[in-house]
């Protein structure tokens, strides 16, 4: 760009932003809600004024048009079940009789009835609840929620943009009912629920929305002619309206394909595109199909998933290649910065040197002001600006943090030899029976068990010096002896030291490896309350030392049955981390591994029979392209082979993974070569056991037959039920029997109970097949 004001139109937005507060208030409040200590209306006071909070903060920063109905008590696709009435049957008296606890019975459960499922949103951390239809689901608007958080950012004399989830994505993230007919896609229900979409569209603008975005992350992935149809007949409806305010179609984490041709033609007024990683190539597609004229295009310029400055000088050379593809270009994240923290310069305990590196929701919303301006005014107007960023950015680039040469040199010389194990899985699982002992239908956990609020405070005591090392590790045996006591007397047969030692599955290795930062304020919402402090990737990585072989070794002191050791995997350590981006993921993924490598093999010398490896993010970085798939499944697979191959036949290794669709990667899950695999399976009602017997898996597996993201307890019969589904599709001899994810957010009277049900419908089925 040259210094001269290239366009006056320019105008810096974001498509959401994160909405727990700066002491994740929303958290304290919600969960103060559901035990009764904090009244329906504190709470919606609570909730409005994080709303007014985020709205004046971005205001502040230079941000035009702030969005509106982002904000969630729980989950913004839940959100969209209630605007479209599409709450399910056995929810439909709950809700009507108290809409605010029939919502969070729809997320969480009760104990008669269960939740909707759950599962990530796209390829991030964030989990949806999943829309139940069937070909009798009726529809109907419910736009309360939209119009009345749209006259909150007007009377603070906001321009407001409301934003929902589009009809198209809303449908196609959705599942068949149970009993819905073999054959019916949910995608089937279009033609009724466009004009609910017409008539909530028609109350925004009567309240004052000049224009609304509408979302439609899912037409970045594959899609048929079919569903590319849908699209072109959804937009074509809701943008010939004549009662609606202007539209803005916005897409994000992918490039956008196929599917661009059918927005651009769309009679709407705008389209937001992601110009960010894989989804610049939207740039090069964007010019092919003629660009944009007459239209808005909302630019992504700043990376909304990752937490690293930007790049000014080039986003400005992005959004100035841009100016002549639209009639109007504004600038926005990449995507919602609802998947990054909220402010940097809460980090007091990083160094100021890398601090100047990073850039959390509110600096992203500074840069995307910055950009705005220069893009109106021309870059004279930002220089001190453009020189600070340059300036953080070479310090990056010439850091010894990320440049490690005895890293770096190990991580060249891996062979392919390195990441197979040998022998074959036939002789290993013989060596582990023998070795092992173990009854058929086993019981297990799948690691931790839960935090108490004494563990927490004795984490803050320890922090705050409160209380010494020697007192806080006390603490923590006595915990590991209750928790293996527990066990021991409920009968569970491959014990867990429940993990009381560890803030966060990954955040907790982090701490320990070279080359991560660890951040004391970053939350970022996972689902609901649960909020989790994602580890920045700063540098090369290595492990200094042995990071749970202690209190392992500990926990098998006092048990006579093996006692499993507990990891998180390569892939998830990166997935759940902020990952540097100026090197390729695999090869972070093979320092990682190598790391992780070292632990493995400590943990047997030290005696560790069975050693669990986690890897619930496998699924979810899966690219959304299925041209990528098997480029990153390579490396990905590769990097837990690499993790587990150097230990003998008789030691069993287990991986573990949670909500998310695994039919899409069962080849995968074949090629990591555990010998034990738990999955997430209640909600899904056995469906992942179903496509692994599909797939003709020849190990073992835990389908999960106690969900844990609900306080309802399952009684021993229920249990009973889903593991005769389970043993329909996976034989006696290789299932497990185990809940679907770890028991760190559950309390411990559902916990002991839950268990003992478990024990005692494994015991059940277990007689049935000694009987048969």
């Amino acid at each position: 760009m040259t210094t001269k004001s290239a366009t006056a139109a320019a105008r810096a937005t974001v498509y959401g932003h994160p909405r727990q507060g700066r002491n994740r208030e929303l958290k304290k409040a919600t969960e103060g809600y559901w035990k009764g200590r904090v009244s329906a209306d504190a709470l919606q006071a609570t909730a409005a004024g994080l709303r007014r909070a985020t709205w004046l903060c971005l205001a502040d920063a230079g941000i035009h048009e702030v969005p509106t109905g982002d904000f969630s008590l729980y989950d913004h696709v839940l959100d969209t079940t209630v605007m479209v009435g599409a709450v399910p049957e056995r929810h439909r008296s709950a809700f009507e009789a108290d809409a605010l606890d029939g919502y969070f019975a729809m997320a969480r459960g009760t104990q008669d009835v269960a939740p909707l499922e759950m599962t990530k949103w796209f390829d991030t951390n964030y989990h949806y609840l999943v829309p139940e239809l069937g070909p009798d689901t009726v529809f109907g608007a419910d736009s309360r929620k939209q119009v009345a958080e749209l006259r909150e950012a007007l009377a603070l004399g906001l321009t407001p943009r409301p934003v929902l989830v589009g009809p198209v994505t809303y449908l196609l993230l959705a599942k068949a009912a149970p009993g819905a007919p073999a054959g019916f896609e949910p995608l089937d229900l279009l033609g009724g629920l466009l004009p609910v979409y017409a008539e909530v569209l028609a109350d925004l603008r009567a309240a004052g929305a000049e224009w609304v975005q509408l979302d439609e992350p899912a037409l970045v992935q594959d899609r048929t002619p079919a569903e590319l149809d849908a699209a072109a007949r959804a937009y074509g409806t809701l943008g010939g309206l004549a009662d609606r305010p202007r539209l803005l179609v916005a897409s994000y984490f992918e490039r956008l394909g196929e599917a661009l041709p059918v927005l651009a033609k769309a009679p709407v007024d705008g389209l937001a595109l992601d110009f960010t990683g894989p989804a610049a190539a939207n740039l090069e597609a964007l010019a092919a199909v003629g660009g944009l004229p007459g239209k808005r295009l909302v630019a992504g310029v700043v990376d909304g998933r990752n937490i690293w400055v930007n790049d000014l000088e080039k986003s400005l050379a992005t959004l100035g290649t841009l100016l002549g593809l639209a009639d109007r270009v504004d600038v926005s994240a990449s995507c919602s910065l609802l998947h990054v923290p909220l402010d940097a310069t809460a980090e007091k305990d990083i160094d100021p040197g890398i601090a100047r590196w990073l850039a959390f929701a509110r600096q992203k919303t500074v840069e995307l002001g910055i950009l705005a301006k220069g893009l109106s005014h021309g870059t004279d107007a930002i220089a001190g600006e453009l020189a600070a960023n340059r300036a953080a950015l070479a310090s990056r680039a010439g850091s010894p943090l990320t440049h490690d040469p005895a890293v770096r040199s190990r991580t060249a010389a891996v062979t392919a030899a390195d990441a197979r194990r040998s022998p074959s899985y036939a002789e290993r699982a013989a060596a582990q029976r023998a070795h092992l002992g173990l009854p058929l239908l086993p019981t297990t956990t799948i690691g931790s068990f839960p935090q108490t609020a004494e563990l927490r405070t004795a984490r803050a005591d320890l922090r705050a010096g409160r209380i010494d090392a020697d007192g806080y590790e006390e603490r923590i045996r006595a915990e590991i002896r209750e928790v293996i006591a527990f066990q021991e007397k409920t009968g569970l047969d491959v014990l867990v030291h429940g993990e009381p030692e560890r803030n966060d599955m990954v955040q907790y290795f982090a701490e320990q490896l070279s080359g991560y930062l660890a951040t004391r304020h970053g939350w970022v919402q996972s689902y609901g309350t649960r909020y989790v402090r994602p580890p920045i990737l700063a540098g090369d990585i290595s492990r200094p030392k042995p990071m749970t072989v202690r209190w392992t070794s500990y926990a098998q002191s006092l048990a006579a049955k093996p006692v499993k050791g507990m990891l998180t995997g390569p892939v998830t350590m990166l997935a759940w981390s902020f990952v540097r981006d100026d090197q390729p993921l695999a090869d972070t993924a093979r320092q990682l591994a190598l790391a992780l490598r070292d632990e493995v093999n400590d943990l047997e010398a030290a005696g560790t029979g069975v050693i669990q490896v986690d890897e619930p993010a496998l699924r979810e970085t899966l690219p959304l392209r299925t041209a990528d798939h098997a480029a990153y499944l390579t490396w990905a697979t590769e990097a837990f082979r690499l993790t587990t191959s150097g230990v003998r036949p008789d030691t069993q290794i287990h991986t573990h993974m949670c909500y998310a669709e695994f039919g899409d990667i069962v080849r995968a899950i074949d090629d990591l070569d555990a010998d034990v695999i738990s999955l997430e399976a209640a909600r899904s009602h056995m469906q992942v056991a179903r496509e692994l017997a599909a797939h003709g898996y020849p190990r073992e597996a835990g389908p999960g037959v106690w969900d844990i993201h609900s306080p309802r307890v399952p009684d021993a019969a229920e249990i009973a039920v889903l593991l005769r589904t389970g043993l329909g599709a996976i034989p006696p001899g290789r299932l497990w029997v185990n809940p679907d994810c770890g028991l760190k957010t559950r309390g411990w009277p559902e916990t002991r109970a839950s268990l003992e049900n478990l024990v005692a419908a494994a015991r059940t089925v277990r007689a049935e097949l000694d009987a048969s």
